[in-house]
């Protein structure tokens, strides 16, 4: 539908053009408006698939950030609950169990996890017990590459020459930042990718109303993958109206506007089928989902020193400083140079999302530690077209064909040295947390904790315990029951389809498994409390903070199960002379 209309072969009459044709492409990659020399009518730009430098540039990119990331997944970054959950419902998803592995409860659409749910299908059928947070994680590595390579994609298609595009990709893929949060399975990281598929679609070159619907399309799977996305929605409209073409822009608009509102409200349509639109006796509902999600306590202002925000804030800076804060500098800078930069003007979409993701997260409201994975590819962005900006400033601005060679060599010389002294800095402090995130096993209590749930107690089938949601399902796999045996920890306050089998509270449980999660929350939750103050460690896997007990519940005696045996001593004094820390 954007073709242009063949010029009349005997005629006189001039036939206005029907499409502005696509601008010159020079040797840097820079577009170049004012070239004398222009493409044919209708010529579309050279395809990246068709490219063979950037095909060689992306994917020798691409094995560096699969290595990277990939080398020691499993052992770092530390396990997380939200891990656990997000896995644990795709297993339940796999199974048909429904949509989570206890009541679905609308705190996040269900179609993230139904998409882990396929693709750890395969893997989980050729063996059962490698759906585990720790195997799993291999499927955040695809997710990964395929995002990694959109954002080289949305890079060259919004001009950025194609080193300034490898250098996007390659801060998105290698800062430690990324490395550490993109291992892990987050929603997140999920609908970054759908998120990046619509800023490619949006910006597609050809300009087909069949890319715009698809860009609609791809973002309303970002917002039922991860709610916040709806957050980034504007930027793609921006995106796709600089990208579109006059005559059919409003089609194109329409279409995706049209193509996200089907879609995106099926989620409100799927709640008002099972009577779950609205609050009401005895069933939870999509309202009070949303209730929850928007009335969550605030972590207070990100500047300020000693709130929750300020402590994720310094999290972040811990891994990466360059990434976060050469993002916000590099959107300042494009926003400076709007006037009269190609490239600012270029990535008006990245740099309007970094600006919303910041504003955001300076509202003294909730800030999770992975909300910054959604400005990740966008900060990436923007800080390598801020590279460009003033590398071209160093290398062409004010430059006349009659400049003298030393001159040249000048300017040649200062861009050598702002490269030089950008690595120098870079490269060490990325190396050593990359190292680390490559060395380290920081899930060695973990995974010793379900080695010694799995084989020291008699009878898991008869077993109940409270973990949090990363051992959830390697104890499932070991034989405990599911949901009501090995129990997520906050179901035994929160869940009345659990609370309801215990009749006496705690004293109905065997064992609490206490990791820093369980132990941070207890505080909150009676039943758990109870667990953990009536309880005696029976072993103990690594120290500090980031230690997990294993804890025997001491019920006064009354115990109707089997669990209390004479053995219990005797298991005990083995843990403690193998090394068990009391």
């Amino acid at each position: 539908m954007t073709s242009t209309l063949p010029a009349a072969a005997k005629t006189k009459v001039k036939v206005p053009a029907q499409r502005t044709p696509a601008p010159t492409v020079g040797s840097t990659g820079r577009t170049n408006d004012s070239s004398p020399v222009s493409p044919a009518p209708g010529t579309p730009p050279k395809r990246l698939r068709n490219s063979p430098p950037d095909l060689v540039l992306c994917g020798l990119l691409l094995v560096a950030i699969m290595i990277v990331q990939g080398w020691n997944i499993a052992d770092y970054p530390t396990l997380s609950d939200d891990e656990g959950t997000y896995l644990a419902q795709a297993w339940a998803v796999q199974e048909g169990r429904g949509l989570a592995h206890y009541t679905y409860w609308y705190d996040h659409p269900p179609l993230g996890w139904i998409q882990l749910a396929v693709l750890t299908w395969i893997p989980a059928q050729l063996a059962p017990e490698s759906m585990t947070v720790g195997s799993m994680r291999l499927v955040m590595l695809l997710i990964s590459a395929v995002s990694a390579v959109l954002v080289y994609v949305l890079g060259r298609r919004l001009s950025l020459p194609r080193w300034a595009a490898g250098l996007g990709m390659a801060l998105f893929g290698l800062s430690p930042l990324s490395v550490v949060l993109q291992r892990e399975i987050f929603l997140d990281n999920i609908a970054v990718m759908w998120t990046l598929l619509a800023f490619c679609l949006a910006a597609s070159p050809s300009r087909h109303l069949w890319h715009h619907f698809g860009a609609g399309i791809a973002a309303a799977a970002a917002v039922l993958t991860k709610e916040t996305m709806l957050l980034v929605l504007p930027a793609v409209l921006l995106t796709m109206w600089r990208h579109s073409h006059r005559d059919t822009r409003k089609f194109a608009i329409t279409g995706a506007v049209t193509a996200c509102t089907l879609i995106g409200i099926s989620y409100p349509l799927f709640a008002l089928l099972k009577g779950e639109l609205l609050p009401g006796a005895g069933h939870v509902s999509l309202w009070d989902g949303i209730v929850y999600q928007m009335s969550r306590p605030g972590s207070g202002f990100i500047l300020t020193e000693g709130t929750g925000s300020y402590g994720v804030l310094q999290s972040w800076l811990y891994y990466d400083r360059v990434l976060p804060l050469g993002g916000l500098a590099g959107a300042l800078l494009l926003l400076v140079t709007w006037r009269w930069s190609v490239t600012a003007r270029a990535l008006a979409g990245p740099a309007l999302a970094v600006a919303i993701l910041a504003g955001m997260a300076l509202r003294p409201g909730y800030l999770p530690a992975m909300y910054v994975l959604q400005a990740l590819p966008f900060l990436a962005l923007v800080l390598a077209g801020g590279t460009a900006s003033v590398t071209h400033g160093v290398l062409r601005r004010w430059r006349s064909t009659t400049e003298k060679r030393a001159l040249t060599w000048a300017r040649h010389g200062v861009a050598l040295a702002l490269a030089a002294a950008a690595a120098a800095y870079v490269v060490p402090r990325w190396y050593d947390g990359n190292h680390t995130a490559m060395t380290f096993n920081a899930n060695a209590p973990y995974q010793q904790a379900a080695k010694w749930l799995g084989s020291e107690i008699e009878d898991p089938a008869g077993t109940r315990v409270l973990v949090d949601d990363a051992l959830w399902l390697d104890l499932v796999h070991e034989g405990y029951e599911p949901g009501l045996g090995v129990i997520w920890f906050y179901k035994a306050d929160l869940d009345p389809a659990v609370t309801k089998t215990m009749p006496r509270g705690w004293r109905d449980l065997d064992y609490v498994v206490a990791s820093p999660t369980v132990r941070r929350d207890a505080v909150d939750l009676p039943n758990v409390k109870g667990a953990m103050e009536n309880s005696t460690p029976v072993a103990t896997f690594g120290t500090g903070e980031d230690r997990i007990e294993i804890r025997r519940i001491d019920t006064g005696g009354d115990r109707t199960d089997g669990t209390e045996a004479t053995g219990d001593g005797d298991r005990i004094r083995e843990t403690e002379a193998a090394g068990g820390d009391r």
